[in-house]
């Protein structure tokens, strides 16, 4: 059985007050009026000054009320986008662990559908990491609940104004509604923790049974629940991400969000087996159990880069405006986390694992998963800010301060169950042949 080290849970408490008085500053740091606004605008020179003078001809003072206008206009549109940006930053930290734990879980339901032999001897590992998925569906429930109730503006179809003077939005009104979007949210939510306390329960039962009942139900289980996935993931996508600019879409988004969960989840599995072993747990997990997992993030990154590149191409080729638009923002004001993330999730594990012999080494696993996980973060706040916060991002005390946060409670909450049930799920029919795996 695994021991949850003091050091360790201290570690995540702290990761999680230090978060919490990040995502606090964030919170109090925003303006708290268009005024205060405006004068930062004025100080740091983000437009003209309006000329004031005491002897205007009547077209100046015609020209002077239209740049007042144009300037209190600008000065409401920073505000909110200001006010947005530590929902922005707490929404992207909640998302990004959550789809850790829910790519995870899909991974984790592939590996029993197929009857795979290698990876049981991981399966305890990757249960722990689905132990998340409850709480980070609840944060994010409640988030939308808080999201609905107008306590932020970051899904602007929420907002009735503009709804009234959008007709594209208005047209789409009848799939993005709060009453539907929230009950979408329920469903996907309830069908996947429900698979991963049946599959967890089924799992430790299966350890001390005297035939295959458990196992079967499990692989039953896991194959229906993967058509579920391939249809919810898809929606989820289109609800919690695309529909943040509601006026853009991408027949792809769904396959690219997949793409991104799935690479960062086996990263994450393959980050915590290694710290076990290095802690003198998992003793029956090999070279080649890190080789596999190794494989699947070079594999994986690979599959990322294709999508990521297909839906560019593809949309900057036609150069359909509604369509181009979403391309256009991210390379005039996110040129450098857009561009910068393809580097950190192709190029660095490319080069770094594609030799087979450095996916058997641990510190090489480790320094290119750490890469891959960053450059995944990116990834997801790439999608979420241009919508949520324009040309008013960077990475600071919200965002550093959201993933702190969160962060420590999925440290705290994976490893709280790893101690819950043994490391090794003994009771698969394949678990010797897991154990005696070599590539």
């Amino acid at each position: 059985m695994y021991t949850f080290s003091s050091k360790l849970k201290t570690f995540s408490f702290a990761l999680m007050i230090v978060g919490l008085l990040g995502v606090a500053y964030g919170f109090l740091s925003t303006p708290s009026s268009v005024e205060d606004v405006k004068v930062m605008l004025q100080e740091s020179g983000a437009h003209g000054e309006v000329a004031q003078s005491n002897e205007h001809s009547a077209s100046d003072k015609v020209q002077a009320e239209e740049n007042t206008h144009s300037t209190d206009e600008h000065a409401t549109h920073v505000f909110h986008l200001l006010k947005n940006k530590p929902w922005s930053a707490l929404y992207v930290a909640l998302f990004f662990f959550f789809m850790l734990a829910f790519a995870t879980l899909a991974f984790y339901a592939i590996q029993h559908a197929s009857q795979a032999g290698w990876p049981i001897v991981l399966f305890r590992v990757m249960e722990a990491i689905t132990g998340y998925l409850p709480v980070g569906a609840v944060l994010l429930f409640v988030f939308f609940v808080l999201s609905s109730l107008h306590m932020n503006h970051l899904f602007i179809w929420m907002d009735p104004e503009v709804v009234a003077n959008d007709e594209l939005i208005q047209a789409k009104s009848g799939y993005l509604n709060v009453p539907f979007f929230l009950i979408r949210a329920a469903i996907y939510i309830i069908g996947w923790v429900a698979y991963r306390q049946y599959s967890r329960k089924l799992s430790i039962a299966q350890d001390n049974a005297s035939d295959l009942t458990n196992y079967t139900k499990l692989f039953k289980s896991s194959a229906a629940f993967l058509v579920f996935f391939l249809v919810t993931e898809s929606m989820m996508s289109w609800d919690w991400i695309m529909s943040l600019d509601p006026h853009w879409f991408s027949t792809l988004f769904g396959w690219y969000v997949f793409s991104s969960m799935i690479v960062s989840a086996i990263t994450t599995i393959a980050l915590i087996t290694i710290y076990l072993k290095g802690k003198g747990y998992l003793e029956f997990v090999n070279n080649s159990h890190l080789h596999d997992l190794a494989k699947y993030m070079f594999g994986f990154s690979i599959f990322w880069t294709y999508l990521w590149f297909s839906q560019f191409m593809l949309i900057w080729y036609a150069d359909i405006p509604e369509e181009v638009t979403y391309f256009v923002t991210r390379f005039g004001e996110y040129n450098l986390p857009f561009l910068g993330m393809v580097a950190l999730n192709f190029v660095f594990p490319l080069l770094v694992l594609m030799n087979s012999d450095y996916k058997r080494v641990p510190w090489f696993i480790v320094t290119t998963g750490i890469i891959i996980l960053i450059g995944h973060y990116i990834d997801i706040f790439v999608m979420v800010m241009p919508a949520t916060v324009g040309d008013q991002w960077f990475i600071g005390i919200p965002e550093i301060g959201s993933i702190l946060f969160v962060l420590g409670l999925f440290i705290y909450v994976v490893f709280t169950t790893l101690t819950k049930a043994p490391l090794l799920a003994k009771g698969n029919p394949f678990a010797k042949e897991s154990e005696q795996y070599h590539y």
